[in-house]
Protein backbone atom coordinates (compact mmCIF):
# COMPACT_ATOMS: atom_id res chain seq x y z
CA UNK A 1 0.00 0.00 0.00
CA UNK A 2 1.34 3.34 -0.90
CA UNK A 3 2.33 5.29 2.70
CA UNK A 4 3.62 8.40 3.26
CA UNK A 5 6.88 8.06 1.51
CA UNK A 6 5.39 6.61 -1.37
CA UNK A 7 2.90 9.48 -1.76
CA UNK A 8 6.10 11.76 -0.90
CA UNK A 9 8.27 10.31 -3.34
CA UNK A 10 4.84 11.17 -5.74
CA UNK A 11 4.48 14.45 -5.17
CA UNK A 12 8.25 15.28 -5.38
CA UNK A 13 8.41 13.86 -8.75
CA UNK A 14 5.11 14.86 -10.23
CA UNK A 15 6.03 18.50 -9.43
CA UNK A 16 8.32 19.62 -12.19
CA UNK A 17 5.76 18.09 -14.95
CA UNK A 18 2.43 19.49 -13.03
CA UNK A 19 3.13 22.60 -11.52
CA UNK A 20 2.12 25.45 -13.60
CA UNK A 21 0.26 23.08 -16.47
CA UNK A 22 -3.07 23.49 -17.37
CA UNK A 23 -5.45 20.51 -17.73
CA UNK A 24 -6.55 20.18 -21.38
CA UNK A 25 -8.73 17.51 -21.02
CA UNK A 26 -10.18 14.71 -18.59
CA UNK A 27 -11.05 11.00 -19.78
CA UNK A 28 -12.51 8.13 -17.30
CA UNK A 29 -11.87 5.35 -18.92
CA UNK A 30 -13.32 2.97 -15.96
CA UNK A 31 -15.90 4.36 -13.78
CA UNK A 32 -16.16 4.11 -9.97
CA UNK A 33 -12.72 6.00 -8.73
CA UNK A 34 -14.06 9.46 -8.57
CA UNK A 35 -15.52 9.95 -5.31
CA UNK A 36 -17.15 13.34 -5.42
CA UNK A 37 -18.50 14.90 -7.32
CA UNK A 38 -20.25 13.22 -10.20
CA UNK A 39 -18.12 11.92 -12.94
CA UNK A 40 -19.57 14.60 -15.56
CA UNK A 41 -18.97 17.49 -13.13
CA UNK A 42 -15.35 16.09 -12.07
CA UNK A 43 -14.42 16.15 -16.14
CA UNK A 44 -16.17 19.66 -16.35
CA UNK A 45 -14.86 21.05 -12.93
CA UNK A 46 -10.78 20.03 -13.91
CA UNK A 47 -11.10 21.02 -17.38
CA UNK A 48 -9.42 24.27 -18.38
CA UNK A 49 -8.05 24.75 -14.55
CA UNK A 50 -4.38 25.33 -13.95
CA UNK A 51 -2.33 23.41 -11.37
CA UNK A 52 -0.55 26.14 -8.83
CA UNK A 53 0.12 23.69 -5.60
CA UNK A 54 1.15 20.01 -5.32
CA UNK A 55 1.62 18.56 -1.54
CA UNK A 56 0.87 15.60 0.38
CA UNK A 57 -1.01 15.24 3.66
CA UNK A 58 -0.97 11.90 5.25
CA UNK A 59 -1.09 9.47 2.08
CA UNK A 60 -3.24 12.12 0.42
CA UNK A 61 -2.10 14.30 -2.70
CA UNK A 62 -3.38 17.52 -3.00
CA UNK A 63 -3.42 19.53 -6.26
CA UNK A 64 -4.14 23.10 -5.66
CA UNK A 65 -5.94 24.63 -8.86
CA UNK A 66 -6.23 28.13 -10.38
CA UNK A 67 -9.35 28.74 -9.26
CA UNK A 68 -9.17 27.81 -5.35
CA UNK A 69 -10.62 24.18 -6.28
CA UNK A 70 -8.27 21.29 -4.89
CA UNK A 71 -8.09 17.81 -6.65
CA UNK A 72 -7.57 15.42 -3.58
CA UNK A 73 -5.98 11.92 -4.26
CA UNK A 74 -5.97 8.83 -2.25
CA UNK A 75 -4.13 6.25 -4.25
CA UNK A 76 -5.33 3.09 -0.99
CA UNK A 77 -3.77 -0.37 -1.69
CA UNK A 78 -2.35 -0.36 -5.44
CA UNK A 79 -2.91 3.18 -6.77
CA UNK A 80 0.21 4.93 -8.96
CA UNK A 81 -0.05 8.20 -10.62
CA UNK A 82 2.31 7.92 -13.70
CA UNK A 83 3.43 10.64 -16.08
CA UNK A 84 3.63 10.19 -19.33
CA UNK A 85 3.69 10.89 -23.20
CA UNK A 86 -0.01 11.74 -24.28
CA UNK A 87 0.81 9.67 -27.29
CA UNK A 88 1.21 6.83 -24.87
CA UNK A 89 -1.28 4.43 -25.04
CA UNK A 90 -3.14 3.44 -21.55
CA UNK A 91 -2.27 0.32 -20.06
CA UNK A 92 -5.12 -1.76 -18.79
CA UNK A 93 -4.79 -0.86 -14.99
CA UNK A 94 -5.39 3.26 -15.90
CA UNK A 95 -8.51 4.41 -14.84
CA UNK A 96 -8.43 7.85 -15.19
CA UNK A 97 -6.37 10.40 -17.61
CA UNK A 98 -5.60 14.07 -16.87
CA UNK A 99 -4.36 15.38 -20.49
CA UNK A 100 -1.80 18.65 -19.54
CA UNK A 101 -0.92 21.30 -22.16
CA UNK A 102 2.73 20.11 -23.18
CA UNK A 103 2.16 16.90 -24.32
CA UNK A 104 2.49 14.97 -21.05
CA UNK A 105 -0.58 12.63 -19.03
CA UNK A 106 -1.07 12.08 -15.88
CA UNK A 107 -2.54 8.32 -15.66
CA UNK A 108 -4.32 7.00 -12.51
CA UNK A 109 -3.03 3.40 -12.60
CA UNK A 110 -4.85 1.12 -9.90
CA UNK A 111 -4.78 -2.56 -10.15
CA UNK A 112 -7.23 -2.79 -7.53
CA UNK A 113 -9.75 -0.33 -8.18
CA UNK A 114 -9.73 1.29 -4.14
CA UNK A 115 -8.05 4.65 -4.98
CA UNK A 116 -10.29 7.46 -5.63
CA UNK A 117 -10.13 11.25 -6.49
CA UNK A 118 -12.15 14.31 -4.94
CA UNK A 119 -12.61 17.97 -6.71
CA UNK A 120 -13.71 19.68 -3.74
CA UNK A 121 -14.11 23.52 -3.11
CA UNK A 122 -12.49 23.09 0.54
CA UNK A 123 -9.70 20.49 1.22
CA UNK A 124 -10.67 20.08 4.56
CA UNK A 125 -13.77 18.79 3.90
CA UNK A 126 -11.69 15.13 2.69
CA UNK A 127 -8.36 15.32 4.91
CA UNK A 128 -9.88 17.52 7.72
CA UNK A 129 -9.91 14.56 10.48
CA UNK A 130 -6.48 13.77 9.53
CA UNK A 131 -3.71 14.00 13.03
CA UNK A 132 -0.35 14.70 12.91
CA UNK A 133 2.34 14.85 10.52
CA UNK A 134 4.94 12.64 11.74
CA UNK A 135 7.99 14.55 9.74
CA UNK A 136 6.19 18.04 10.65
CA UNK A 137 6.88 20.35 13.59
CA UNK A 138 4.10 19.50 15.50
CA UNK A 139 5.23 15.50 16.13
CA UNK A 140 7.94 16.35 18.98
CA UNK A 141 8.38 13.75 21.86
CA UNK A 142 6.56 15.46 24.16
CA UNK A 143 3.38 15.90 21.96
CA UNK A 144 3.67 11.70 21.47
CA UNK A 145 4.00 10.83 25.10
CA UNK A 146 1.09 12.45 25.86
CA UNK A 147 -1.19 10.49 22.80
CA UNK A 148 0.28 7.53 24.22
CA UNK A 149 -0.22 7.81 28.03
CA UNK A 150 -3.78 8.30 27.35
CA UNK A 151 -4.67 5.37 25.44
CA UNK A 152 -4.11 1.55 26.09
CA UNK A 153 -4.86 -0.03 22.52
CA UNK A 154 -1.94 -2.30 21.18
CA UNK A 155 1.13 0.45 20.03
CA UNK A 156 0.74 -1.00 16.14
CA UNK A 157 -2.52 0.05 15.34
CA UNK A 158 -2.44 3.23 17.10
CA UNK A 159 0.77 3.98 14.76
CA UNK A 160 -1.92 2.80 11.87
CA UNK A 161 -4.64 5.11 13.26
CA UNK A 162 -4.51 7.91 10.46
CA UNK A 163 -6.62 10.21 12.85
CA UNK A 164 -4.13 10.12 15.45
CA UNK A 165 -0.54 10.58 13.32
CA UNK A 166 -0.99 10.54 9.34
CA UNK A 167 0.77 8.66 6.90
CA UNK A 168 2.05 6.19 8.59
CA UNK A 169 1.25 2.40 7.14
CA UNK A 170 1.75 -1.31 8.13
CA UNK A 171 5.32 -1.59 6.31
CA UNK A 172 6.66 1.53 8.01
CA UNK A 173 4.70 0.67 11.11
CA UNK A 174 6.48 -2.58 11.50
CA UNK A 175 9.95 -0.69 10.67
CA UNK A 176 9.71 2.29 13.74
CA UNK A 177 9.01 -0.66 16.02
CA UNK A 178 11.82 -3.10 15.24
CA UNK A 179 14.66 -0.05 15.42
CA UNK A 180 12.84 0.82 19.15
CA UNK A 181 12.54 -2.87 20.08
CA UNK A 182 9.09 -2.73 21.07
CA UNK A 183 6.48 -5.09 20.37
CA UNK A 184 3.33 -4.68 18.30
CA UNK A 185 1.33 -5.49 20.79
CA UNK A 186 2.83 -3.58 24.07
CA UNK A 187 -0.49 -1.61 25.36
CA UNK A 188 0.60 2.13 24.45
CA UNK A 189 0.21 3.51 27.36
CA UNK A 190 2.64 1.04 29.17
CA UNK A 191 5.32 2.18 26.99
CA UNK A 192 8.83 3.48 29.03
CA UNK A 193 10.32 7.43 28.51
CA UNK A 194 13.45 5.41 26.69
CA UNK A 195 10.91 3.49 24.70
CA UNK A 196 8.93 6.05 23.83
CA UNK A 197 11.63 8.14 23.19
CA UNK A 198 13.39 5.10 20.88
CA UNK A 199 9.85 5.53 18.95
CA UNK A 200 9.68 8.96 18.18
CA UNK A 201 12.85 8.78 16.72
CA UNK A 202 12.65 5.82 14.84
CA UNK A 203 9.43 6.80 13.37
CA UNK A 204 10.97 10.11 11.77
CA UNK A 205 14.11 8.09 10.39
CA UNK A 206 12.28 5.06 8.93
CA UNK A 207 9.83 7.87 6.96
CA UNK A 208 12.73 9.91 6.23
CA UNK A 209 14.97 6.62 4.64
CA UNK A 210 12.17 5.21 2.90
CA UNK A 211 11.63 8.91 1.19
CA UNK A 212 15.24 9.22 0.45
CA UNK A 213 14.69 5.38 -0.90
CA UNK A 214 12.02 6.76 -3.29
CA UNK A 215 9.37 4.65 -1.72
CA UNK A 216 8.98 0.82 -1.03
CA UNK A 217 7.70 -1.15 -4.24
CA UNK A 218 6.77 -4.66 -2.64
CA UNK A 219 3.92 -5.01 -4.79
CA UNK A 220 2.32 -2.55 -7.27
CA UNK A 221 3.70 0.98 -6.27
CA UNK A 222 5.52 2.34 -9.47
CA UNK A 223 6.89 6.01 -9.25
CA UNK A 224 5.40 8.85 -11.94
CA UNK A 225 8.13 7.53 -14.36
CA UNK A 226 7.18 4.18 -14.20
CA UNK A 227 9.78 2.95 -12.08
CA UNK A 228 10.11 1.10 -8.79
CA UNK A 229 11.16 2.73 -5.17
CA UNK A 230 14.26 1.50 -3.59
CA UNK A 231 12.98 1.30 0.46
CA UNK A 232 11.85 -2.02 0.44
CA UNK A 233 15.19 -3.34 -0.47
CA UNK A 234 16.21 -1.91 3.25
CA UNK A 235 13.25 -3.49 5.06
CA UNK A 236 14.41 -5.50 8.08
CA UNK A 237 11.38 -6.81 9.10
CA UNK A 238 8.72 -5.95 7.23
CA UNK A 239 7.66 -8.49 4.75
CA UNK A 240 10.86 -10.87 5.67
CA UNK A 241 9.14 -13.66 7.40
CA UNK A 242 12.13 -15.85 8.18
CA UNK A 243 14.93 -13.74 8.04
CA UNK A 244 17.89 -13.64 10.51
CA UNK A 245 18.00 -10.91 12.80
CA UNK A 246 20.81 -9.26 14.28
CA UNK A 247 20.14 -10.81 17.87
CA UNK A 248 20.15 -14.16 16.68
CA UNK A 249 16.58 -14.87 16.22
CA UNK A 250 14.04 -15.02 13.37
CA UNK A 251 11.39 -12.56 11.73
CA UNK A 252 8.10 -13.46 12.51
CA UNK A 253 4.42 -12.72 11.23
CA UNK A 254 1.29 -12.43 13.31
CA UNK A 255 -1.63 -10.85 12.98
CA UNK A 256 -2.22 -7.55 14.84
CA UNK A 257 -5.32 -5.67 14.48
CA UNK A 258 -6.24 -7.52 11.36
CA UNK A 259 -2.75 -6.58 9.96
CA UNK A 260 -0.33 -9.01 9.09
CA UNK A 261 2.93 -7.43 11.23
CA UNK A 262 6.33 -8.53 11.18
CA UNK A 263 8.45 -8.66 14.24
CA UNK A 264 11.45 -9.99 15.75
CA UNK A 265 10.13 -12.16 18.97
CA UNK A 266 13.71 -11.76 20.66
CA UNK A 267 14.37 -8.06 20.51
CA UNK A 268 10.98 -7.02 20.71
CA UNK A 269 9.77 -9.04 23.65
CA UNK A 270 6.48 -8.22 24.92
CA UNK A 271 7.20 -6.59 28.70
CA UNK A 272 4.05 -7.03 30.82
CA UNK A 273 4.27 -3.95 33.03
CA UNK A 274 1.64 -1.49 32.53
CA UNK A 275 1.01 1.99 34.38
CA UNK A 276 -1.71 1.35 36.95
CA UNK A 277 -0.19 -2.29 37.08
CA UNK A 278 -1.65 -5.34 35.18
CA UNK A 279 -0.16 -7.91 32.38
CA UNK A 280 0.00 -7.13 28.70
CA UNK A 281 -2.26 -9.02 26.68
CA UNK A 282 -1.11 -10.66 23.84
CA UNK A 283 -3.47 -12.82 22.15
Amino acid sequence: MPELPEVETTVNDLRPGVLGKKIIAVEILKSGSVAAPSEAEFVKGLKGRTVRELRRRGKFLVFKLDNGQSLVVHLRMTGSLILASSKLPAEKFVRIILRLQGGRSIHFRDVRRFGRMWLVADEESVVGDLGLEPLGPDFTLSTLSAILKKRTTAIKPLLLNQAIIAGIGNMYADEALYRARIHPLQPSSSLRPAEIKRLHASIQSVLSQGIKNKGASTDTYLRPDGGKGAAHLQFEVAHQKGKSCSCGGQVERIVVGQRGTFYCPRCQRLHPMIRGGGTANAD
